[in-house]
């Protein structure tokens, strides 16, 4: 597969920073308090929540465009929960709360969010690996 476009970024830890190879994307990264850290930085659920609500929304503007659907006022929460151990391994689940205009709710929105969840790459790259919810609000 040849990639459209490649993003790249270097993390030394979940203490420190995370920078992108073009430099747009310097971040501070320090373990929230809920886990032992400071908080005092962004952390990789974060960062992986912000970037799976941006890419289904896009996904869901796409599948409305081919629709002749207006999403423009849709908004997308992306929850992502981390459990786990070391002796256990980690794991993530996911929670999206997609936000629909008004004129959208009901069986054609939530038709509208499942064609969003197969065309996403975030949702394509989870599905089988980690617990994705919908919820259409």
């Amino acid at each position: 597969m040849n990639a459209h476009y490649t993003a790249i970024a270097t993390a030394n830890g979940r203490e420190g920073k995370a920078v992108s190879s073009d430099g747009k994307l310097e971040v501070t990264l320090a373990p929230p308090v809920e886990l032992g850290g400071s908080g005092k930085g962004t952390n990789p659920e974060q960062l992986f929540a912000a970037g799976y609500a941006a890419c289904f929304a896009s996904a869901l503007g796409a599948v409305a465009r081919g629709t002749g659907q207006d999403v423009s006022d849709v908004s997308v929460t992306a929850e992502v929960g981390l459990a786990g151990s070391v002796a256990e391994g980690f794991n993530l689940s996911v929670v999206l709360r997609v936000e629909l205009p008004d004129a959208l709710h009901g069986e054609a929105g939530r038709e509208l969010v499942e064609k969003a969840h197969q065309v996403c790459p975030y949702s394509n790259a989870t599905r089988g690996n980690i617990p994705v919810e919908l919820v259409v609000e």
